[in-house]
């Protein structure tokens, strides 16, 4: 598990704003509701909820700044 800053990657949050599956997923309104992960999928779930708690991002610094 990661601790500390996350390094943004540009070229990886445009694929998964333009990828395929998102665009069906979106269009066709297969999407549970938000806050369901647990129920989708468990394991990703915890993951990622440690992962939020353990990392921040560069983007978070910068509004805390700047506020």
């Amino acid at each position: 598990m990661k601790f500390g800053m996350r390094k943004p990657s540009i070229r990886k949050s445009i694929a998964a704003r333009t990828s395929v599956k998102r665009f069906i997923r979106h269009n066709l309104g297969l999407k549970a509701p938000r806050g369901y992960g647990w129920i989708t999928n468990p394991k990703k779930y915890m993951y990622n909820k440690i992962y939020n708690r353990t990392t921040f991002s560069i983007f978070s610094l910068f509004k805390k700044l700047f506020k």
